[in-house]
This record gives C-alpha cells, structure tokens and sequence, in this order.
C-alpha cells in the first residue's frame, strides 16, 4: 500500500514538472517541447525558454521544495511542536539580515545599488544570505550546548528572529528606495533565480544534504519517544538534537540563499505526509515528506506562472493560498479521527 502511494508521488511529480515546461505566458507546443528536450533544433527563442528559464525553475522547485519540507520536519520533531517550521529557530531571519546589509547597505556605502550589478549582485546575495543562516545557526547550536529544555531554545530562537527583523527595519529606514525595493523582490521568494552553473550546484549541494539528512532517521524516531526513554536506550539527547538542528538550519540556509525565504511548504508539508501515510516512522515518513514537498513546490510554481499573468506572481504568496488549505484540511481530519475513537 505505502509502495504504492509513493508510486502516485513519483508520478505526480513527473506530471507536474512536464506541466511545467508546457505552460507559461508563452505557449509551446508538446511536439516542440519534447523535441527542444532531446536536443533537435527549433524555435531558438522557444529552447532559450525551456533551457534557460522553465527547466531550472522545475529542477529548483523540486529540490527546494523537498529541501524545506525535510526541514520542517526536523524541527517539528526535535521540538515536538506541530507548529515548528524551517523558519522557527530563526534561521531563515538570519539569511534575510545577510541579504540586507549587503543590499540596503550598498548603495549608502558604495554609492552604486547592489540591484544594478547583475549577476555580481545576485552572487552577492547568494553569499550574504548563507553566511547570514549559518551565523545564527552557529549562534543556536552554541546555545544548544548551554540550554537543556526544548522549549528555552525554541524562545531563544524566536526571539532573535524578532531581533534580526528589527535590524532590517532600521536598515530599510536608512536605505535607498531602490534598495528598498531589490530587498522586499528577495523577500518574495522565487524559483526563477538559479539557472546555469548556479542551478548545477544547486542541485548537487542539495542531493548531498537530503541523504545526509536521512542519515538520521534513528535518533529522530527515538526522539519521538520522549528524552528519558530515548535516553535509557543509549542515545546522546543532546548531540542527537544538535546535529538535526544543523542539518535543518543547512537545508534552510541553502535554499534560502537561492530562492530567497519561501514560506509554509516546511510547516504544511510534514502534516500532509503524515495524513497520507499514516505514520511517524521517519524511514517511511522523510521520503514521503521529501516527495510531497518537491510535488508541492511544483504545485505552486505552476501557479505563480499561470497564462494570463504578466511576469509571475510571488511564490510566497502561491504557497500560503495553496498549503493554508491543506493544513487546515488535515488538522480538521485529525480531529473527526479523535471524535471518532
């Protein structure tokens, strides 16, 4: 039964990334895409479409989408919070306070704004972003070592989630409209960003860091039975934790630096993994999440390029309209099941 859901997954995935290439606010025909897709000559500006603008977006959505969702899940099971998501410790806050110094501070300091240097400023982005997560992440492991209760961490982390926007608050009063205004783009999120040598690494970084995270299945499943009894059975609580919050704060900070902060999917996805293969066997569950999270994310790109829009709509957007549903639909499930019983 479980082989057979995670058949429907696959499937969907691949329907869903072929609808990608097909529809846009230009129309190509199949036969076209199917022959600019094995190599043969066409409509240059037809290839250049597929090559250099759909293909990537689809083989980025589905790598950040599975990416936040294995995130999401991490954090809602070292915290045993239902509500956790990639964001909670603050990490994604700190990839948006790199990007802002970088962006609201260059054009203050260096006199030409970092929105008008091309791909350098989009590197330049890409870097501030990553050095931003990792630096909170570093903050919240060393924290980690010095706390012991879930619950102090998960505050800590809030709080300097709150302090990092407060930060981008002065620095957005302080700044360039124009620089302003390259920010609050970024903060939209999109999947259209990587493309090229970009997208390459992209995508290797990402299919190291999601078997990587695999790799923790078993201390993740004995966290799920509480730090005492986890503990009895031999495993290091807190080493256990440390290394799935840094895998999770990896994963965000990746992905963040690439597609920018792209919200809901690590908060929606795990439930709905849940509520299609009822379990929390996270050797059945991390796939499935994984999975769902790529179908979801194409989902929601699909969306956001829809034909009758100019351009596209932000994906942060797509994704709230499309996951505040589901969520609700699988919280709203779980409670008829306990009526039920």
């Amino acid at each position: 039964m479980r082989v057979s859901k995670f058949i429907v997954l696959l499937v969907a995935i691949a329907v869903l990334a072929i609808v990608n290439l097909l529809l846009g606010s230009v129309k190509i025909p199949v036969a076209d895409v199917c022959r600019i897709l094995i190599g043969a000559e066409g409509n240059e500006i037809w290839t250049n479409i597929i090559w250099k603008s759909r293909l990537p977006q689809a083989l980025t959505a589905i790598m950040a989408g599975a990416g936040l969702a294995v995130s999401g899940l991490q954090m809602q099971t070292v915290f045993r919070n239902p509500l956790a998501g990639p964001s909670v410790l603050g990490i994604s806050n700190g990839s948006a306070l790199g990007v802002a110094f970088v962006v609201l501070l260059s054009g203050r300091i260096g006199g030409v704004a970092l929105s008008r240097l091309g791909y350098l400023g989009d590197a330049a982005m890409s870097v501030a972003a990553i050095v931003g997560a990792l630096a909170v992440m570093m903050l919240i492991v060393w924290i980690a070592q010095k706390v012991k209760g879930n619950v102090t961490l998960l505050i800590i982390g809030v709080m300097i989630g709150y302090l990092a926007n407060a930060i981008i608050g002065v620095l957005k009063f302080l700044s360039p409209e124009e620089d302003v205004k390259a920010f609050v783009v970024w903060g939209l999120g999109s999947f259209s960003r990587v493309s090229g040598d970009e997208m390459v690494l992209f995508i290797v970084l990402m299919c190291i860091l999601l078997p990587m995270a695999y790799l923790l299945v078993k201390p993740m499943n004995l966290l799920l039975l509480g730090d005492r009894y986890a503990a009895n059975l031999g495993l290091n609580i807190r080493r256990s934790r440390m290394l799935v919050i840094v895998s999770s704060g990896v994963l965000v900070a990746i992905v963040t630096a690439y597609c920018g902060p792209i919200m809901f999917i690590g908060l929606a996805v795990p439930h709905l993994a849940r509520a299609i293969f009822r379990t929390s066997d996270h050797r059945i569950l991390m796939p499935a999440t994984a999975l769902c999270g790529a179908a979801l994310a194409l989902l929601c790109n699909l969306i956001a390029r829809m034909p009758g829009f100019e351009g596209a709509l932000p994906v942060n957007s797509v994704t709230a309209l499309v996951g505040a549903p589901v969520i609700a639909m699988v919280l709203f499930r779980r409670r008829k099941d306990e009526v039920g019983e």
